[in-house]
C-alpha cells in the first residue's frame, strides 16, 4: 500500500465508524438530516450518511425522578415541607427532542410547581387524610402538561410531609385529648349500664318483699363468713324485725 492511500483508508474507516450505530431494544434514534427531522429509527443497526445525518438517542425506559422538598402554604395557612417522586417515560421520541430543549429538566420543574399549586388548594387535615386523591390529581395534571413534550407520566407519589415543630406538638395534644374523651365516654357508658341494671334489680326487689329479705340474709351470711374474730353489726330492716317478732308470737 502506497503512503498516499493510508490517509484515505483511515478517513474511510472513520466515516464508516461514524455512520454505523447500534441501538438497544429500549432506545430509539431521532434522525436529523442537515438539521431537518426525517424520522425515528431503531432498535438495531442504524446506517447514517456521514456529515449529513445526525442521530440523537432517546431512552424509552421509565424514569424515576425525585421532587425536592417544597415549602408549601396550605389553604388554612400552615407551612409544610413536602417532597415526592414522579415516574414517567418517553412515548414520542421526536417530540421529546424537537419540542423541548431538555425534557427531563422541564418535567422536573413543572413537577415542583404543580406540587406547590395542588397542595396549596387543600387544608392540612385534607393533605394528611387524602394523599391518594392528591397523588391522582398530580398525575393527571402532570400527564396533561407534559404530553406535548412526548412524555407520559405514569405515577406520582408524595413521599414525606413534614410539619413545623409547634404544629406537631399541637396535633399530639389534640390526639391525647381525643383519647381522653373516648375513655370518658366509655367509662360513662359503663356506669350508665350498671346504674340501669341496679335500677332494674331494685324494682324487682321492691315488688317482692320476701326476695329482699332473703337477699339481706344471704349478704349477712357472706359477711359473717369472712369477718373472722371481728365484730360485725348488721342493721335489721323493719320488715325483717316485724316478721321475726310475728314468728315468735305465733
Amino acid at each position: 500500500m502506497t503512503p498516499l492511500l493510508i490517509p484515505a483508508v483511515v478517513l474511510l474507516l472513520v466515516f464508516a465508524a461514524s455512520s454505523i450505530k447500534v441501538l438497544n431494544e429500549y432506545e430509539r434514534g431521532v434522525i436529523l438530516r442537515l438539521g431537518s427531522y426525517t424520522g425515528v429509527r431503531g432498535p438495531g443497526l442504524i446506517i447514517l450518511i456521514p456529515m449529513v445525518e445526525k442521530m440523537i438517542k432517546v431512552d424509552l425506559r421509565v424514569v424515576t425522578m425525585d421532587i425536592p422538598s417544597q415549602d408549601i402554604i396550605t389553604k388554612d395557612n400552615v407551612t409544610l415541607s413536602v417532597n415526592g417522586v414522579v415516574y414517567f417515560r418517553v412515548n414520542s421520541p421526536a417530540s421529546s427532542i424537537i419540542k423541548v430543549e431538555n425534557f427531563y429538566h422541564a418535567t422536573s420543574q413543572i413537577s415542583q410547581t404543580t406540587l406547590r399549586s395542588v397542595i396549596g388548594q387543600y387544608e392540612l387535615d385534607e393533605v394528611l387524610a387524602q394523599r391518594e386523591e392528591i397523588n391522582s390529581k398530580l398525575q393527571v395534571i402532570l400527564d396533561e402538561l407534559t404530553e406535548p413534550w412526548g412524555v407520559k407520566v405514569t405515577n406520582v407519589e408524595l413521599k414525606a410531609i413534614d410539619l413545623p415543630a409547634n404544629m406537631q406538638r399541637a396535633m399530639a395534644k389534640q390526639a391525647e385529648a381525643e383519647r381522653e374523651k373516648r375513655a370518658k365516654i366509655i367509662s360513662a357508658d359503663g356506669e350508665f349500664q350498671a346504674a340501669k341494671k341496679l335500677a332494674q334489680a331494685a324494682e324487682v326487689l321492691g315488688t317482692q318483699k320476701d326476695a329482699i329479705t332473703l337477699r339481706y340474709l344471704d349478704t349477712m351470711r357472706e359477711v359473717s363468713a369472712g369477718a373472722g374474730k371481728s365484730a360485725v353489726i348488721f342493721p335489721v330492716p323493719l320488715d325483717l324485725a316485724a316478721a321475726i317478732t310475728k314468728g315468735l308470737r305465733s
